[in-house]
This record gives C-alpha cells, structure tokens and sequence, in this order.
C-alpha cells in the first residue's frame, strides 16, 4: 500500500532523492554504533552524518581518517555505502529485484533511465545487468591488480586493502586505509611513483569515470568507432583531452625536477584524480596557483554521465566548447562529430555551467567568513564537495558544523544532480511554447 502511494504521488527524481536521503541516514545510524569505531565512545552525529553522506555520495572528503578511526565493520559500511552510492541506489534496488526473480515494472524502468542518464526506456533493465556485470569484473580485477603490492608490505592486510581502495577507485570515491600506516589523512602519497599502485588507481579511476553508457557502447561495437554514438565519441575524446593535456602542463610546469619516471607518475596522477576520485599522492598545498586552478577545473568537469564520478560531465563541457566554436565562426548550429546538438542540450549545459560556478564561490564566502580562513582556500574545497572529488587543502577536518553542512549539501548536490533537485522540487508540467513578442538584448 504504501509502495503504491508513493508511486502514485511522486516523480520519478523526487524517489531519486528520497533514495540517497535513506541511505545516508542508514549509514549514519550504522556508523554511530560503537562497534563501528575504534574509541570506547560511538561516532558523534556530525562525524557519522559527514562520512555517510561522503561515501554515499562518492565524494572522499573525511572529518576523520578513515583507517584509524574507523573500525573493520565501519570500514566494511563505508565501502557498501561507497558500493551502493557509486552504482547508484535505483540500480541497486533493481538488481536485487531482477536477482530475486520479481518483474520491473514501467515505473521502475523510468527511474533507472533518469538515474543512469540512458538514452532510452528500452533495453534499461538488461543494461542494469550489464552494469553490475562490468562492475564485478572491472573490480575483481583491481583487486588482483593491487594486492601484490599491498600484500609485498602489509602482509595478509593487503588483501582487504586492495578490495577497498578497488572499489573506491572504481566508484570514484577517493577513501582509503592508510591513516594508520603512513599517517592521518596521508593518501597514497606513500605510493606515489609506485607503478604497481598508482597505475592500477588511475584505470580503476578513469573506467568507472567513462560511464557505462559508453562502456556498453564499447562492448556492443568493438573497436568500429564510427559505429559508437555520439554521445561515446565525445566522452572518449574528451576524457582523453582531459587527461593528456593536464598530464603534460603538471609534468612540465609543476613537476619539473627530479627524474623523469617519479614526475611522469605525479604528474599522471594528478590528472586523473581530480575527476573525480580524490586520492592524492602528492601536496596539493605546494601547487602553484596556476595548478590549483587546473585541479579545480577538473573538478568542476568531473566524469561522464551514466559513471561513477561527478562534475558537470564530460559531455556538458564538450557542448559549451563547441557552443562558443559555432557563436566564434558564426554557425546557426552546433554540431559534434557530425550531429546537430539539441537547443535545449545547451541551455541544460549553460545551467549547469553556472550552477557549477556560482554555488560553490557562495558557499566558500559563507565558510571563509564563518572561519576566518582564504576564501581561495575554501572554494578549493567547496569544489571539491561539488564535483564529489574528496581532495582537500587540509581545511575539512577543522571546520565547524555550519561549515560541514554546507559541504553535505554540496555533496549531496553533486550527487544527485542539480537539475534533479530542480525537477524533484518543480512540478512536471508540459511546456508550453511562448506567444509573447521577441525584443533583442546586446550581450558580449
């Protein structure tokens, strides 16, 4: 009764949301038991409420470290919230349902396509089988990538190392175990030319950021790349852009001394992991400002839609890039790879463009001046919880609980989606075209 009046009552985005508010709240009760960590006291709310909503919502950033303060069965809820938050609620919901042998209904065919961002109603539920297929695979083999590494030093340890930091790469989640290894809130910076770990992350890291849409793409068409959609083009070269071009600009500007091979993996690292996974092998507060700008960009972009990661996408920044080609060549389209690009896909981009810009700058002005700390400082973080990247200045941990809650937000925002908050929060209407006169406005 009550499963049929919230389907009768609510939209497909407001179920969404209710989702991810659910399973914060169940991680937030597990991790305040005592059980859940190391002190003979439980986690306070706060704590408990921050980590949850970091782990469900993928993003990394931590009040405490989660090594030394966390016990194995706090660790072991992070990385099931991390798990559930990185294949999305609905996905999950749905798998069991498709394991347990029950039929998905129409409904619920609409909330996996508008939770996975797919293009179609059709061919949603043996996509979901796909996506924890490919995931299973795609982990699993992190795990044996890893664990050589972690085994060769930590011992039988390493095992539960390598399944935790694979599925947190692969989910884009930035966690890790080694606070009480190589000291709180250190990273893999013990790990930073380590080939065996840093290679195995960056993969782990850029397969989940792709998306399954793409991937799937992939796997239907092989290597015919003119057969892939539009949409897998972009997000291909795109990411590939994003990757390439930081990996040089950190390798010639911010990692110019030292051998070859140790800047070579910094400077990899650092390019990929600001999309938007949040592990860290190296002081972001030693950047130049030239490279905290670079890493905040690519928070700000993140992953590609239908992934793991957060961010605007891969596809919005591609849209605004080849928005502004046709505004400079004076095209009356814009076009990718071929196609015409919708209208509407562009004022979607320009919205997020500016949700992305303006929420994070507010919310930094309202934690620096609530801290007295660089608001350059606090928008690096705002960012951060934005694009659910998890990398840090240092600064989280020390933050009041206003300042918590406005990075929970971001978070959560990040997440879900902004515009899904706004098509939760606005009641579905069909559009309606526009009879009043035309008057031109001069911009630029």
């Amino acid at each position: 009764m009550i499963i049929q009046f919230f389907r009768k009552k609510l939209t497909s985005f407001q179920i969404i949301i209710i989702g991810f508010l659910g399973l914060i709240l169940v991680g937030t009760i597990l991790l305040m038991l005592p059980v859940s960590v190391r002190s003979e006291y439980g986690a306070s709310l706060e704590t408990a409420l921050f980590t949850s909503t970091s782990a469900v919502c993928v993003t990394g950033l931590v009040v405490k470290d989660t090594a030394s303060y966390w016990t194995g069965f706090g660790q072991a809820v992070i990385l099931a919230l991390i798990e559930i938050g990185g294949l999305g609620i609905i996905s999950v919901a749905a798998f069991i349902a498709m394991i347990s042998g029950r039929k998905i209904s129409l409904l619920q065919r609409s909330m996996l396509q508008d939770s996975l961002s797919a293009h179609q109603l059709g061919g949603i539920v043996r996509m979901t089988g796909f996506i924890f297929k490919f995931a299973l695979a795609v982990e699993t083999s992190g795990v044996l990538l890893l664990m050589p590494a972690f085994c060769r030093r930590y011992g039988v340890s390493g095992i539960w190392l390598a399944v935790f930091h694979s599925v947190s790469a692969f989910c884009n989640a930035g966690f890790d175990l080694m606070g009480d290894k190589t000291g709180s809130f250190s990273s893999l910076t013990s790990f930073a030319v380590t080939p065996e770990i840093v290679i195995p992350i960056c993969l782990l890291i850029i397969i989940g950021g792709i998306g399954f849409l793409t991937w799937e793409d992939i796997a239907l068409n092989r290597y015919h790349f003119k057969r892939y959609r539009m949409q897998s083009k972009v997000v291909l070269v795109t990411t590939g852009a994003l990757i390439i071009i930081p990996l040089l600009l950190m390798f010639l500007f911010e990692y110019s001394e030292g051998p070859v091979r140790d800047r070579f993996f910094l400077s990899l690292f650092q390019a990929v992991t600001p999309r938007t996974a949040g592990f860290n092998t190296a002081n972001l507060g030693s950047l130049s400002g030239a490279g905290s700008i670079l890493i905040i960009a690519l928070m700000l972009i993140g992953g590609s839609p239908g992934s793991t990661a957060g961010g605007m996408k891969t596809t919005t920044a591609a849209v605004l890039l080849a928005n502004a080609s046709a505004v400079f060549r004076r095209k009356k389209s814009v076009e990718l790879f071929g196609r015409r690009i919708e209208d509407n896909t562009i004022r979607i981009a320009m919205t997020l463009l500016t949700m992305y810009l303006t929420l994070p700058v507010i919310g930094a002005v309202f934690i620096s001046m609530a801290e007295n700390l660089p608001v350059e400082t606090c928008i690096f973080e705002t960012v951060s919880a934005i694009g659910t990247v998890g990398l840090s200045l240092g600064i989280t941990p020390s933050l009041s609980l206003a300042s918590h809650l406005i990075l929970i937000l971001f978070m959560f925002l990040g997440r879900v989606g902004g515009l899904t908050l706004i098509y939760a929060a606005v009641s579905s209407r069909s559009t309606e075209v526009s009879l009043r006169p035309v008057e031109k406005i001069i911009v630029g």
